[in-house]
Formats: C-alpha cells, sequence, structure tokens
C-alpha cells in the first residue's frame, strides 16, 4: 500500500514497523522535545504533499500531536488502538503488527479549524460512553471503530467534533458496538 503523505512518527523503531506495513515517506520527531528544523521539515511536507501524524497511544505521543497540530495546520491524524501497540507492557507503533498499521492508516481523520457542536456530552450519557462502569471500554472500542483512537470522555467529545465524525457514522459505530455485546 502506498501513502502519498508524509507519515511523522516518534522514533526509528516506529519507522521500521510501518514501512513493514506501508510504502511512505517518514519524518522522526525523536520524542517530545522536537528540534526547530524538524518541525520546518514537517511544515514543508505538510505544503508539499501533506502529513499524516501517527504517535503512539500514550501520554506523550498525545502531547506530541499536540504540538504538531498547533503549529502545522492541516495534518491528518490516525490513531492506533492502545492494545494493538502494547507487547509486554511497552506502548508504542513499533509494537503493531503491519495490519494493525495499515487498519490505522486507513481511517486516517483530519482536524478541522471548526470544530462543529453535532456531538454533545448528552450523545455520550445516551450511549454509555461516560459515567458508567463499562464507559471507557465503550469510548476505546468505539474510538477504534470510528479512527480516532481512546480518551477519556472530554477528549473524546471534542474528537467527535474537531474530526468531521457525522451523525451516521457514531450512529453506525455506536449499533456495531452494540451487536457486539
Amino acid at each position: 500500500m502506498k501513502i502519498k503523505e508524509v507519515i511523522v512518527v516518534e522514533g526509528r523503531d516506529d519507522v521500521t514497523a510501518v514501512k513493514r506495513a506501508v510504502d511512505a515517506e517518514l519524518i522522526i520527531t525523536q520524542g517530545f522535545g522536537i528540534r526547530e528544523e524538524t518541525f520546518k521539515l514537517i511544515e514543508e511536507a505538510q505544503k508539499k504533499c501533506g502529513v499524516i501524524i501517527f504517535t503512539d497511544p500514550d501520554y506523550a505521543g498525545e502531547k506530541i500531536r499536540e504540538r504538531l497540530s498547533k503549529r502545522i495546520k492541516g495534518c491528518k491524524h490516525a490513531f492506533l488502538p492502545r492494545e494493538e501497540a502494547t507487547k509486554r507492557g511497552n506502548v508504542g507503533i513499533e509494537n503493531a503488527s503491519p495490519e494493525n498499521i495499515i487498519a490505522a492508516l486507513s481511517k486516517v481523520r483530519t482536524l478541522v479549524e471548526e470544530s462543529s457542536d453535532t456531538f454533545s456530552k448528552r450523545d455520550l450519557i445516551r450511549n454509555d460512553l461516560v459515567g458508567g462502569d463499562l464507559a471507557s471500554t465503550r469510548r476505546d472500542a468505539l474510538g477504534k471503530i470510528l479512527g480516532i483512537g481512546y480518551a477519556n470522555a472530554k477528549q473524546f467529545l471534542r474528537r467527535l467534533n474537531h474530526y468531521g465524525i457525522t451523525k451516521e457514522e457514531f450512529d453506525a459505530g455506536v449499533n456495531q458496538l452494540n451487536e457486539r455485546g
């Protein structure tokens, strides 16, 4: 599978894992301490062919994603579910199978500057995505279905409204989740 955008990852091991799955150019952030030259390289890539931010599904990965998104507008985002990126307690893209990487990259989302108010906390409550014993598990599963990753309730709502999720996609995802039990 050939990816036209440049994929931004955190480290060299992530590059190896992604290259096993897809044919793409990659840029490494070297973790949270992103150097100015790296930002400029990513900015150039965004102008020329687009960028997909594909960071680890952990706290540091989310912070890197946030920093990149604030500075470089219009980036696409791919999210890998935490359980697909974990091996012996280590969380990272480098632990994912080629199939899981391809699945994550096939559900790429673009962060929209103008967020919508399509979803509210009421939608989360109504669909048992907040407040119940299984809320966290349900958000994790729905995030995987929608391609927006796992997040706490507040962040999940933000992603629903910032990544262009439609009511139809949300309802179909919730139906799929409910069918699974």
